[in-house]
């Protein structure tokens, strides 16, 4: 079994994307590390240079800015980088710049993509989410963040990107996963205030094509406040061993008051709902669960 390690990244320093932690979080369970790097106004390439694997690849790309609209460019770049995978590789395991995989969970992840790639129904599989927000201390726990995505697919060339890269597609066919449970620890919305939203600013333009939106935005003050959120919960867990140097160099500190709850009655009744029974109804979703697995074979 090959396994191919795919991501894309641009201006990683400037944005402060915990890109070097993504990738080091998977390349015990990938034979190689494709690395797409766009062009950007920093020094991003060296930053991944210096990881010290001979697994990595790095790729370079021009990214198409006049895509403005819903993320699109996203899922561009990422169907540009899944025509560099080799055709004797049999899992793609696709990893965001801002998303890290617990070691807790390798074993997990290795054993469900050995027991499926010999079959051919299985076209992904299945990890579930963690979204941190403000602080390694807070995760959002409302149906705003999406629970579940495929961040590993077989090696067809018709599965591709859909929409801003969240999930994958055969053309317009949702495609057959494994559900598993690993988790990805999203990082997106762990930065100081100041950086939080200079990061918004620089990326507004690839999920809006409004002018007027985007002119306001960029007029905002230079601070993100954490306080306008609709649900969240405290971390209990532990993080993944490569963010620990990250986590120990935080050099802000927040407060958020979980107790504050600002759900409309409906997605409050969804999500009561939902941790009652273990399932999240009525959402969107680009896949089609055909399988569960535990880690036995």
């Amino acid at each position: 079994m090959k396994v191919t390690g795919i991501t894309f990244i641009r201006n990683a320093i400037i944005n402060d994307y915990p890109i070097v932690e993504a990738i080091k979080s998977i390349l015990p369970m990938v034979d190689e590390m494709i690395v797409s790097i766009g062009d950007g106004e920093d020094d991003t390439e060296m930053l991944i240079k210096n990881i010290d694997s001979d697994k990595i690849k790095i790729v370079h790309s021009t990214w198409d800015l006049s895509l403005r609209k819903g993320g699109k460019i996203l899922a561009v770049e990422t169907n540009k980088l899944m025509q560099h995978v080799t055709s004797d590789t049999d899992w793609i395991f696709y990893i965001q710049g801002d998303e890290v995989i617990h070691e807790k969970y390798h074993s997990l992840v290795n054993a469900s993509m050995k027991r499926y790639v010999d079959d051919k129904s299985v076209e992904g599989i299945l990890l579930n989410y963690l979204h941190f927000y403000g602080t390694y201390d807070y995760v959002g726990d409302s149906r705003k963040w999406y629970n579940c995505e495929t961040r590993i697919i077989r090696n067809d060339k018709n599965i591709q990107s859909y929409r801003d890269a969240q999930g994958f597609r055969k053309g317009t066919e949702k495609i057959n996963v494994v559900k598993t449970d690993a988790f990805v620890y999203h990082y997106g919305w762990v930065k100081n205030p100041k950086q939080m939203k200079i990061k918004q600013k620089n990326v507004a333009g690839f999920w809006n094509d409004n002018d007027e939106s985007l002119k306001h935005l960029m007029q905002t003050e230079d601070y993100f406040d954490y306080n306008e959120f609709d649900s969240l919960k405290r971390f209990e867990g532990t993080h993944p061993l490569v963010m620990k140097e990250r986590i120990e160099q935080k050099n802000w500190d927040i407060t958020l008051d979980i107790k504050k709850k600002n759900l409309k009655i409906k997605y409050r009744m969804l999500d009561w709902l939902e941790k009652r029974i273990g399932r999240r109804l009525f959402t969107f979703k680009n896949h089609k669960i055909v399988k569960r697995f535990n880690g036995k074979y």
